[in-house]
C-alpha cells in the first residue's frame, strides 16, 4: 500500500512539474528574437544599419528579453504575459525593418553614415 501510495505522489509531482516547465517555456518567443538578432547582424554586415541603428536595436533586444525573463521569473508565463511579449516583438520587428530601409547606410564599414552625394547646379 505504501508503495502505490508513493508511486501516486511521484506521478502527481511529475505531471505537475512538466506542467509547470510548460508554461513557463516560450520556444516561439525564444526563435523569433533568434531571428530578429540574424536580422539584424545581417543589416550591419550588408550596411544597411549603421553603427548607432545597430546599437539602439541591440538595445530594445535587451530589452524585450528582460522582459521575458521579468514574465517567467514567477515560474508560469500567462497569456496576458505572452500576448504582451509576442506585441513587444511585433514592435521591435518593426523598427528593425524601418532602420534597415530607411536612407542611412554604411556600406564602406567606417562607422560614418553614408549619404548620397549632392548635385550641385
Amino acid at each position: 500500500m505504501l508503495v502505490v501510495k508513493t508511486a501516486v505522489i511521484a506521478f502527481i509531482l511529475a505531471s505537475s512539474l512538466g506542467a509547470l516547465a510548460q508554461s513557463n517555456a516560450t520556444p516561439g518567443i525564444d526563435q523569433r528574437q533568434i531571428n530578429q538578432e540574424q536580422r539584424i547582424q545581417q543589416g550591419v554586415q550588408s550596411g544597411s544599419l549603421t553603427p548607432r541603428e545597430a546599437a539602439r536595436l541591440e538595445r530594445g533586444q535587451q530589452r524585450l528579453q528582460a522582459k521575458e525573463d521579468r514574465a517567467k521569473a514567477d515560474g508560469v508565463v500567462t497569456p496576458r504575459e505572452r500576448a504582451s511579449l509576442q506585441h513587444a516583438e511585433n514592435v521591435q520587428s518593426r523598427r528593425i525593418y524601418a532602420e534597415k530601409h530607411d536612407r542611412q547606410h554604411d556600406y564602406n564599414h567606417d562607422g560614418k553614415v553614408d549619404r548620397p552625394a549632392r548635385a550641385h547646379p
